[in-house]
């Protein structure tokens, strides 16, 4: 496999790697267990602030050859690569005394090789995330953020920096990208537009059309079967990352991936032109002023034209510093919708709970829940919820239906309000250069 090493636009250098083909290979015959944690959304969305509020430094590495540090546990041979066979043993093949690219096993066996390694440090997971790494030793704390071969080093003093680093180079070949510059951002947008064509489109001051609900009979089939929709619908998947803004429509859109429409591919080139229009926004993150967790959480009753179902979403905050991706949820019925959404929320918070307690951040204060369901926030008629409210662990509370800023993940909003909830997860331009500062 070849290809070029880019960084910020540039060739920097040619790079060629030899990659099995493990697709062959059957999980529980020729392989065991495959899954390999990465690192939580918003256990990055939790981290962040933590790191601000302290001044601590934040680093970006990239580890050299990531899959070839993995041990396997299995025999395995490979055909000698196309190109590169010993004439002198043409009926010979390769066994592989480590794990290898292409390899089904191939991740998993790199994230136990790196978990092993670091616990001989000092260095424990995280039990709400296992990809999330922890350092405590007085006042010195580091934190690792672990998504396969990317990696985020927190640490609370420069020092304590480049211990780490030298520890980690005696076993695997790493390099320091420097301080955290962006996640996602303009480039990834922009690369985005250029992959549909819409580079030079009019932008849209909205992301959806607030009269027009998607059906999966409107409209004609998409002529090429719909694979250039379900690449852009996947990357706009990942642009919600730090563009929350988008994540209702997108959610919509998804529903229709396996047979798309005409109608389906306007909406999803609406999106594009809102994304034109707004490059230069993100999800902004601030000092943490205190350890509150605050969450709303809403119910769009029978959203969905087909099957009348209703869509449930959260936002959560920490102190206004923090927003949380929201998980939608169809529910048959608006009164289960709300409830569910109140319980989605209440589960959330306590694995952030759960998560800050491990990182001897612990929260004394109860989680504050709003919700715009009358009925939902007087019975609470869920056992779980019930159960942290009574432990003072949660705290429910109506809210306006104006004021409730988790409509921008249920429904499609005019534009005032769009933008006023908008502001409110702090997404927008930057009001000045913010690379390479923390």
């Amino acid at each position: 496999m070849y290809n070029f090493g880019v960084i910020n636009g540039s060739l920097e250098r040619y790079k060629a790697r030899l990659v099995c083909d493990g697709r062959s290979k059957k999980e529980g015959i020729d392989c065991g267990d495959t899954f390999s944690p990465v690192v939580k959304p918003a256990t990055i969305r939790t981290i962040l602030p933590i790191t601000l509020s302290n001044a601590w430094e934040v680093h970006q590495l990239d580890v050299k050859n990531t899959f070839l540090h993995g041990h396997l546990h299995e025999t395995i041979y490979m055909h000698q690569p196309p190109g590169f066979h010993d004439q002198h043993l043409l009926n010979h093949v390769c066994l592989f005394k480590k794990s290898f690219y292409g390899l089904k096993q191939a991740p998993r066996a790199w994230y136990q090789r790196f978990a092993d390694y670091v616990f001989t440090l000092g260095v424990k997971h995280n039990k709400c995330d296992h990809s999330l790494f922890v350092y405590k030793n007085g006042k010195q704390t580091a934190f690792l953020l672990l998504y396969v071969d990317d990696i985020l080093l927190i640490t609370s003093s420069p020092t304590l920096r480049q211990d780490f680093m030298a520890l980690r180079a005696k076993k695997f070949a790493m390099k320091d990208l420097g301080p955290l510059s962006y996640f996602l951002g303009i480039s990834y947008a922009k690369e985005i537009l250029d992959r549909a064509g819409m580079s030079s489109c009019h932008p849209s001051a909205t992301p959806v059309d607030t009269k027009a609900k998607l059906s999966g009979t409107d409209g004609d089939l998409l002529t090429d079967g719909g694979a250039q929709y379900r690449q852009l619908v996947g990357a706009l998947q990942y642009l919600t990352f730090t563009r929350p803004d988008i994540s209702y429509v997108v959610q919509q859109i998804c529903m229709h991936m396996h047979a798309p429409r005409t109608s389906h591919f306007n909406a999803l080139k609406r999106i594009l032109r809102y994304t034109k229009g707004t490059l230069d926004h993100g999800l902004h993150l601030t000092k943490s002023s205190g350890n509150k967790l605050i969450a709303y959480t809403d119910a769009d009753w029978a959203r969905c034209p087909d099957t009348r179902r209703s869509t449930s979403g959260i936002v959560s905050t920490w102190v206004t510093t923090l927003s949380l991706g929201p998980p939608n949820d169809n529910q048959p019925f608006l009164a289960l919708a709300e409830y569910r959404g109140v319980a989605n929320v209440v589960s959330e918070k306590c694995w952030i709970r759960n998560l800050l307690l491990e990182l001897h951040i612990p929260t004394s204060i109860a989680t504050l829940v709003y919700c715009d369901n009358v009925s939902a926030y007087i019975e609470i008629d869920i056992y779980f919820v019930r159960e942290q409210v009574a432990r003072g662990q949660v705290r429910v509370f109506h809210i306006p239906s104006l004021y409730q800023v988790e409509d921008i993940f249920t429904k499609g909003l005019p534009f005032v309000l769009f933008t006023d909830f908008k502001n409110s997860l702090n997404i927008r331009p930057p009001t000045i250069s913010t690379a390479w500062v923390y």
